[in-house]
């Protein structure tokens, strides 16, 4: 059972009370069933959410951080255009992919990052809220609260399939982020919950 004592001794956090109760009726509602899958899930979200507190993707960059996180987008000159106008960011870096339309369209914005996994992207929101019957509005909105972050991630997680990769830390972690970032942190994370996960 999932509780807030068990995410702050495992995580060494203050979480909000509600965070144990939500997390635990995600993991209920798609399958997340085994103390390894659940231990795995709780894991990779911590890491993805910097420990449960990033609902929404933060794209506020200098025009350094722009140059140095998304070198394909921007010169110099644009960098400094874009510099800390994350709205701006969003349209321009997720433009023309994922189902999103062309940077005007502000879709890159609209559907960034979400959520405790940060499902980004029309595409995925489209299929969310199919699932959920709610709009693509709504549940882009809904997937930026403390309920919709962590049921987002179990929707994620399920529609992916991840359970079937819980054995194997590193394809789990290529399957959620496309590569291998923090993969010795998402360990760690899952070591410490695993150990005190009660029996």
């Amino acid at each position: 059972m999932i509780s807030k004592e068990l995410l702050d001794t495992a995580f060494h956090i203050n979480s909000p009370e509600l965070l144990a109760q939500y997390l635990q009726a995600t993991c209920d509602a798609y399958g997340i069933t085994s103390k390894e899958e659940i231990c795995a899930f709780l894991a990779q979200t911590a890491h993805e959410s910097n420990n449960f507190t990033a609902m929404s993707e933060n794209l506020n960059y200098s025009d350094v951080g722009l140059l140095k996180t998304f070198p394909k987008y921007f010169s110099k000159e644009s960098a400094k255009q874009y510099a800390r106008k994350p709205s701006d960011i969003a349209s321009r870096v997720y433009a023309n992919r994922m189902g999103n339309g062309d940077e005007s369209t502000g879709d890159g914005f609209e559907f960034r990052g979400a959520g405790f996994m940060q499902i980004t992207g029309k595409t995925t929101f489209d299929a969310y809220s199919e699932d959920k019957q709610m709009t693509v509005e709504d549940v882009s909105n809904y997937a930026r609260t403390l309920e919709g972050a962590c049921d987002s991630a179990g929707w994620y997680w399920w529609k992916q399939n991840l359970n079937r990769y819980v054995d194997d830390f590193e394809t789990l972690s290529r399957k959620i982020n496309g590569g291998t970032n923090g993969l010795e942190d998402r360990i760690d994370k899952y070591h410490s919950i695993l150990s005190v996960y009660p029996e």
